[in-house]
């Protein structure tokens, strides 16, 4: 198995963050607030910088959350670009829970082209190249493992084949909207029990993608890095991720940043 130098960059720059930001777990993690009264921790800031180091070089503009955001007259004009979550799940993370990722996608013609979700908590990694229509899952011993030895270690994801009864609908731990109950009754309507499977941040597409659950419907604001790294995960392993506004997948590097609501599902 051969990955592209993109994606060896990627898994590296999401190892190394995660080596940090497990240092500021075990510390005192103090917690500032954004304007948009989201919570910020120094493994964010320290993170970003990391991930920032190893992929400047590419010369591949970023689009990540802790930058300050390029202006859409300009941004619109990159064919490419990386789109990156250093922390995603910092509540999690403040929680001590362990479900929080780092996240970081390669988007071309706004569409993801390939994704790594970096668990540092339990050293697990999820990665895939969308058009080699394959992704792979594998849990390290160290954050310091080469490619060479992850590489060996990885086992293809696969998610299920047709829709399991009881329908095991994603949902998340700290986000469960009412549009979300709805659609969940409209599967009971249809004569399926239906069975939820909570999990934070990016790992919600995780599951869908190695066959942990059928559907996630997410019918709450998320920002395009919040599920880029997913969409390619998810894109490489035959899984749609569709957006309620287009009917279409969805897109990246728009001029808002925010998603529509959105369905992962086969």
């Amino acid at each position: 198995m051969v990955i592209s130098k993109y994606l060896q960059l990627a898994i590296k720059a999401s190892l190394k963050a995660g080596e940090k930001i497990m240092e500021v777990y075990n510390s005192v993690i103090e917690v500032e607030y954004k304007d948009d009264k989201s919570p910020l921790t120094e493994a964010d800031k320290q993170a970003n910088d990391i991930i920032n180091s190893f992929l400047l070089p590419t010369q591949i503009p970023i689009i990540s959350e802790e930058n300050k955001q390029t202006d859409y007259s300009i941004r619109k004009n990159w064919e490419t670009c990386w789109v990156v979550d250093p922390v995603d799940g910092t509540k999690e993370f403040i929680k001590r829970n362990g479900e929080f990722t780092v996240n970081i996608a390669l988007v071309t013609n706004g569409k993801p082209v390939l994704g790594v979700i970096y668990v540092p908590e339990s050293k697990v990694l999820y990665f895939a190249e969308v058009n080699k229509k394959e992704g792979f899952k594998v849990t390290l011993n160290s954050h310091q493992t080469s490619i060479e030895d992850l590489m060996e270690k990885a086992t293809p994801l696969r998610p299920k084949q047709g829709v399991s009864n009881p329908v095991q609908v994603v949902g998340s731990r700290s986000h469960m909207s009412q549009d979300t109950l709805d659609y969940m009754e409209t599967l009971k309507a249809t004569g399926k029990d239906v069975e939820v499977v909570s999990k934070g941040s990016s790992l919600k597409f995780c599951l869908v993608a190695e066959g942990h659950a059928d559907v996630y419907p997410r019918f709450a604001p998320t920002m395009e890095w919040d599920t880029a790294a997913g969409q390619a995960i998810c894109n490489a392993v035959g899984i749609e991720v569709i957006s309620k506004e287009t009917n279409k997948s969805l897109m990246y590097n728009k001029e808002n940043l925010l998603n529509p609501w959105f369905l992962v599902h086969k």
